[in-house]
């Protein structure tokens, strides 16, 4: 139930932060900007007060990060469960071992067959 509730509120956080983020202007979206007059308005230059939106925006995308934190906690309580009940590790990959002298068959005790057992058919050899 809890985890449905951070889903939700994740969903709506992430498409209001994409709603508000499309919503800005820019830094140097006027015409002159293009020109070389907006130099004041460059990355290290003056800033200016920040407006509601801006502000909003960051609050919406900290607790876009906050939910982002509750879903991970959430598949991590779900891994340990199915851990619990003994499903295997996906990321385990099997180990083949090998064969030991007890699976070989053995002719004379000492040495693996060559040939085939007696039951098994033959292919018929080619003439040249």
């Amino acid at each position: 139930m809890l985890e449905t509730v951070v889903i939700v509120f994740h969903l709506l956080g992430a498409l209001g932060v994409v709603a508000l983020v499309l919503m800005q202007q820019g830094k140097g979206a006027e015409a002159g900007a293009s020109f070389g007059a907006g130099a004041s308005n460059t990355v290290f230059g003056s800033q200016g007060s920040a407006t509601f939106l801006s502000k909003f925006t960051a609050i919406l995308a900290a607790c876009f990060f906050l939910t982002s934190l509750g879903l991970g906690y959430f598949a991590k309580e779900k891994a340990q469960v199915i851990n619990q009940i003994g499903l295997p590790d996906p990321a385990v990959m099997e180990v083949k071992q090998k064969p030991s002298s007890d699976d070989v068959p053995m002719l004379d005790g000492s040495k693996p067959a060559a040939t085939a057992p007696a039951d098994v058919p033959q292919a018929p050899e080619q003439k040249k």
